[in-house]
Formats: structure tokens, sequence, C-alpha cells
């Protein structure tokens, strides 16, 4: 059962200040052109809007589809309290990959044309319509939260009728992108580092995303326990902290494996620097917390399986960071680091979406742990 009581978040102010010069910083964006706000160039098309806001803010949305499945696919009621939470997660984490990807490219009075204008064989074009098409499932997912809000007691039942359906689409499309973006960086045979570069990247991407998961989920209903006073039973998170080890060894082997089948095992110790950016993801965001999470009296306290959780997402964003920025070689006379706006703009667009996060807890019913029925 959640316990729950009215609180505001100590932070507020500080939210509204970055989304406010992220807001200011879009619109100096779009009069004064993409070099206004950032070190993008020719040799360094990709940056941290896509490092940052694509790849590691889909893979960090990814406990929207794992909670769904869990409970709704595999019945694991005792889950039920997390899933509309993990699926506002979800749904702000896609809109704020909408939003950079807009601001990235420009012009976004052309978003209709990847569906017009589209070819079927690029991964592009898959994660587009992935992207966009779960979106909308998402916010159909979501949307029982208002209308038991608004006693909308008709597209209530609609949606119940068809909730099923819906998770089972959001999970195929969900699958499908977490892979795709894995797949568009086959595509760059001689810029990735061997160390990350392998056939498999799209199972590697998916499985990754399949781990940090129910992490995003402890981390969110952590904070949330802090922040709103919605108080998670501790058997729920460490169920969540339990289920984690053995996906991650399972990422873990497949990443060894593929490494000694390639004969590019011995990188490990040889490719410095880049070496220590794939020890740093895989001691950070694997091995440690295998090792936490495994112990239970560690998954019986909250700080522990917490501090297991944000390990995972910290190696995740490590390896997404890596796999699309980091260890991706750089045109021969062309340097790249972030400018300051770049990171104002993404830390404003996270602001927006905390801030979302905070009127949803109160006035929607996004921490109720029963179906409304109607």
């Amino acid at each position: 059962m959640i316990e729950r009581k009215r609180s505001f978040p100590i932070g507020t102010s500080i939210l509204s200040s970055l989304a406010i010069l992220g807001l200011v910083l879009v619109v100096i964006r779009f009069i004064n052109g993409l070099g206004a706000v950032s070190n993008l160039s020719d040799g360094r098309p990709w940056g941290f809007w896509i490092s940052f806001d694509l790849y590691s803010g889909v893979a960090l949305a990814a406990g929207g589809f794992t909670m769904a499945g869990a409970v709704y696919i595999f019945n694991l009621k005792k889950y039920h309290s997390v899933v509309r939470p993990a699926v506002l997660t979800a749904f702000l984490g896609y809109t704020l990959v909408i939003l950079a990807l807009l601001i990235d490219i420009g012009a976004p009075w052309y978003i209709w044309h990847p569906l017009i204008y589209r070819n079927i064989h690029s991964p592009l074009f898959e994660v587009a319509l992935a992207v966009m098409t779960y979106h909308i499932v998402l916010a159909l997912e979501l949307s029982p939260a208002v209308f038991e809000r608004l006693n909308w007691h008709v597209p209530l039942r609609a949606i119940r009728a068809i909730q099923i359906p819906l998770v089972i689409a959001g999970i195929t499309i969900s699958v499908g992108h977490q892979s795709s973006l894995g797949t568009m960086l086959l595509m760059a045979t001689q810029a990735l580092h061997p160390l990350w570069y392998t056939p498999i990247l799209p199972i590697l991407f998916l499985s990754s995303a399949v781990a940090v998961g129910p992490a995003v989920v402890i981390l969110e209903s952590t904070l949330s326990t802090k922040v709103f006073g919605n108080k998670l039973e501790l058997n729920v998170l460490s169920g969540l902290g339990k289920a984690i080890p053995y996906i991650l060894g399972v990422y873990l082997l497949l990443k060894l494996v593929d490494l000694i089948v390639r004969g590019n095992l011995g990188l490990i110790f040889s490719a410095y620097p880049q070496n220590l950016l794939w020890l740093g993801e895989i001691i950070i965001g694997v091995i440690l917390p295998i090792i936490l999470l495994s112990i239970p009296s560690v998954r019986q306290n909250r700080r522990g399986v917490f501090l297991g959780a944000l390990l995972v997402v910290l190696g995740l964003m490590l390896n997404r960071f890596n796999v699309s920025m980091l260890a991706l070689a750089i045109r021969p006379g062309y340097a790249y680091f972030p400018h300051w706006m770049e990171v104002a703009i993404s830390a404003g667009l996270v602001a927006w979406a905390l801030l979302v996060v905070w009127l949803a807890h109160r006035f929607l019913p996004i921490t109720s742990d029963k179906e409304v029925t109607v």
C-alpha cells in the first residue's frame, strides 16, 4: 500500500529558472542558428544532445514497457503501483527526445516528413516512426489517470477495454526501436572503436535498456518518497533490485563473448585511453550493481537498493555517451567539447519534465495502487 501526503518539492524555483533559461536559449538557437548555441561542426555533427537526450533518454525511458509488461503480461500484480509512475516517466522521456531532436535538426514544421518521404530500409526511419507511435501509445496508457481525475467514465472504460493490446503494442514498438538505435551505429564501421563496434549492438542496446528499466523505477520511487511522501513498500523495490543482476549478467556475458569471438578481448587492457571508458561503464554500471544487488541485506535496505540502481543508470549513460560520442572518431582537423548552452538547453528540458512530474503527482492519481472500476 502507498502512503500519500501533499508536499512541495524544495527545488521548484531552481527548476523553473533552468526551464526558463533553456527556453530562452532554444529561441536563440532558432533565430541565430545551431552555431550560436553549440560547438557542433561538419567534423562532429553529433554531440551532447544526441548522446544525452536521444541515446540516454530513450534507454532511461525503458521502465515504461518493462513495468507494463511485468504487470499486464506476466501478471506480477505486486508491481502494479509503479506502472503509472513508470509510464509517466517514459512519456516525458520520449517527449524530451522529440523536442531535443527538433532543436538539434531544426525545421520542426517538417516533423511529419518521415511519414510521407520515408525510406523503409533506413534505421532512422524506423526510429522516427517508432518514437512517434510509442509516444502516442504512452499517452493512451497514461490517459486513465486524467480520466479518473475528471470522472470521465466512458473514455476510461474504452481505454480499459484495449489496455492489454496497448501494452503489447508498447512492448513491441519499444523493443524494436531500443535495438534500432544500436542498428544505426552499425553504419559507423570505421568510426566506432572496436571495443564497442559489433554486429550484436542492437541486442546489447536492448538488453541494457531492459536492465536499466527497473533501476529507473527504483530511483524514481525513492525520490518520490522524499519529495511527495509516496512511500512504496520495500518488498517492491527489493523485488525490482533482485531482477537486475540476472539481466546485467546476460548483458555482461554477451559483451565478453562478443569480444572473444571477434578477437578483441585484449583491447580491454591495451587500447588506451578508450579501454578506461569501457572499463568504467562495465565496473560502474554492471559489476558493482551485480555484486551489491545480489546481497539480500543490501536489497532490503532503501539506501542500498537506491545505490545499486543509481550505478546501473550511471553506467548505462556512460555506455551511451561512449558509443555515440566519446568512442566515435572525429574528422581530422576538428575538435569538439559541448558548449555550455548545449548542456543548459538539455538541463532546461529536464527541468520542464520534472515540473510536469511535480504537477502530475499533485493533481493526478499517479501513485494510486488500485485500478478504478467503472
